[in-house]
């Protein structure tokens, strides 16, 4: 009986944007924690500074009306304590996780580029050939990852984000501190995408990408497949 995958979910810890509140998009890890749970994996969650993840509150809904991996969240005590006291990533051993997931939410957009540990941890689980992934605007993640020679990691690379149509439909295109799918571009990324608020996922072997919150799913049964695979070929 083959071992069931280790994921790692890293969450944003950055609460506050242009003097309102933001964090994670609650949809954004809801839907793969479960798909990743439902499909047998062993799923860690931390987050950058570690403490209670902050939820943007334009994600959460009053009970009855959110998306249905929302409605199971706020149902599910243990998880719902989970995200209240999360580890540090830094504090982790990361050597066994075989994916790397890290959900959006504009919160992420201060802490993730500018998190050095971060962008090692992403180059350094890519090139043992993990699986990492990210949706919405989880790429800010990979931005400041760089491959061994020094090049942008996302360099060459189809991915997936928040596109900036989409960040100027929702009218914070003012409020972060740069456009994700600009800065993909410009980092050299081969940068894709569906209709704006549209599911839209992509795989580039074992980097996983998804465009916005209706994209969680698709992203996650990627990560899925991409796991297969890897176990497959070892």
């Amino acid at each position: 009986m083959p071992k069931p995958p280790r994921i790692l979910i890293i969450a944003t810890s950055a609460a506050t944007m242009d003097g309102g509140s933001t964090g994670l998009w609650l949809e954004e890890l809801t839907t793969p924690y479960y798909a990743f749970r439902d499909a047998g994996a062993d799923v860690t969650l931390a987050s950058i500074a570690g403490g209670a993840i902050p939820i943007d509150p334009r994600s959460v809904k009053p009970v009855g009306e959110n998306d249905a991996s929302v409605e199971r969240y706020l149902a599910d005590e243990a998880f719902t304590q989970t995200v209240a006291a999360t580890p540090c990533f830094e504090t982790l051993g990361t050597g066994d996780f075989d994916a790397l997931f890290l959900p959006g939410g504009h919160g992420t957009m201060f802490d993730y580029p500018t998190s050095e540990a971060l962008a090692r941890l992403v180059a350094a689980m890519s090139e043992a050939g993990k699986v990492v992934a990210a949706v919405c605007h989880g790429p800010a993640g990979l931005v400041a990852a760089r491959k061994a020679d020094g090049t942008p990691f996302v360099a060459g690379r189809k991915v997936a984000g928040f596109s900036d149509s989409e960040e100027r439909a929702v009218g914070l295109e003012h409020a972060v501190p740069f456009l994700l799918e600009t800065r993909l571009r410009e980092l050299g990324a081969a940068y894709v995408s569906g209709p704006d608020f549209a599911p839209f996922a992509v795989r580039d072997g074992n980097l996983v990408t998804g465009q916005n919150p209706a994209s969680a799913e698709r992203t996650a049964g990627l990560v899925m497949e991409a796991l297969r695979d890897a176990e497959q070929a070892a």
